[in-house]
């Protein structure tokens, strides 16, 4: 199947043999996991348990979302601007450039278009929708970050690439040419040519891989995206990390924070944030708006839907979070500052239930799936 992807070969897997991240067959996380960050004495979730969606881990009509075309056109007052457009997908508009990170558009976050995790609605924007690119970032391989069809169409845009290492090789199978591809190690750089743009890999704990055998043959990073005016931090997929600080340190304050808060369970403490420790990661970065992101597309876990929104709605203001919580296609400026409405409960409200999830024997998943799914 294309949409596994291509492994590295030649000088690309030779300068990822030459990474410190690099540990003889794959990528390592270099930092030790916190102490009780992983609860090892629970039952992990089964391909079974994800699969079949039941309870509130899917909501049972469409959600609230906007159209931002209208909203794209007109000028950006603060000089930064950030819609999103579902899961870990964000338009970012920082200094008239325009930067799209981890970019999904398929109907599941799976190698298959019958079978696995299906998202809850199409996005508010159709690609051809979309406005003039500056940049594509892609933090690492996992389904739900890396999507078949929706490069396949970005790849036909004469916009660069930047991702971590070794993924370049899933794009180029995919029709990227090879030109308009930038790989980065962590701590490793690229600026947009003839613009004040700078792109920074950085630390996350994760683990990448599209099969069975392929875990942690690419790099997983978090990014950072800065202009002359501007700062924004990008989490990709990643557990809590003292490297956060470290991060802070480097880099300084940050205008915009982008943390996942989805897919989280007390078995994978090690490698997803979820809201409780989102809000400890954006403490180690020093504060700044928080745009929550990789929620309220996909059930990859088995909490509800909207326990990552309803977590954040009561913790957050209580530690001094400053949340941007917008619907899905409603560009925000973090400057202007915005209040926080459950926007996310009218879902329930009056909403005619979806259809029951398929039982599991009526599920055909291939099975060179990487576990978790994300």
């Amino acid at each position: 199947m294309k949409s596994f992807g291509k492994r590295a070969a030649g000088l690309r897997l030779e300068r990822m043999k030459a990474s410190p991240l690099w540990a003889g067959e794959g990528f390592r996380n270099v930092h030790p996991v916190l102490p009780g960050l992983r609860d090892a004495s629970g039952p992990r979730p089964s391909l079974k348990d994800v699969l079949c969606a039941e309870g509130r881990r899917v909501p049972p009509g469409p959600l609230p979302s906007m159209d931002p075309t209208d909203a794209w056109r007109r000028p950006v007052q603060t000089g930064l601007r950030a819609t999103w457009l579902g899961h870990s997908t964000v338009l970012i508009e920082i200094d008239g450039l325009r930067v799209l990170t981890d970019p999904v558009w398929g109907t599941r976050a799976s190698p298959s278009r019958l079978a696995g995790p299906k998202r809850f609605q199409p996005v508010p924007v159709p690609l051809r929708g979309l406005p003039p690119l500056d940049l594509v970032l892609v933090s690492h391989d996992h389904y739900d970050h890396l999507d078949y069809p929706t490069i396949r169409e970005l790849a036909r845009l004469p916009v660069p690439f930047v991702t971590s290492l070794g993924v370049g090789a899933h794009l180029e199978a995919w029709g990227v040419p090879p030109e308009r591809i930038v790989e980065l190690d962590w701590w490793e750089s690229y600026t947009l040519p003839h613009a004040d743009l700078t792109v920074h890999a950085a630390p996350s704990q994760h683990f990448s891989g599209r099969g069975l055998k392929d875990r942690n043959a690419t790099l997983w990073s978090s990014l950072v995206v800065q202009s002359a005016r501007h700062r924004v931090f990008f989490s990709g997929d990643t557990g809590l990390t003292t490297e956060y600080a470290a991060i802070r340190e480097r880099f300084g304050a940050f205008d915009l924070v982008m943390l996942e808060v989805g897919a989280f369970h007390p078995s994978w403490g090690d490698i997803h944030l979820g809201p409780d420790n989102a809000l400890k990661a954006l403490e180690l970065l020093g504060g700044g708006a928080f745009l929550p992101i990789h929620w309220g597309t996909f059930a990859l876990a088995l909490h509800d839907w909207d326990e990552p929104a309803e977590t954040l709605l009561v913790q957050g203001p209580a530690r001094g979070a400053q949340l941007l919580m917008p619907r899905l296609g409603e560009a925000v400026e973090p400057a202007l500052g915005a209040a926080v409405t459950p926007w996310w409960r009218a879902v329930d409200a009056g909403a005619k239930r979806r259809p029951a999830p398929a039982t599991a024997e009526a599920i055909s998943m291939p099975k060179s799936v990487p576990w978790p799914l994300d």
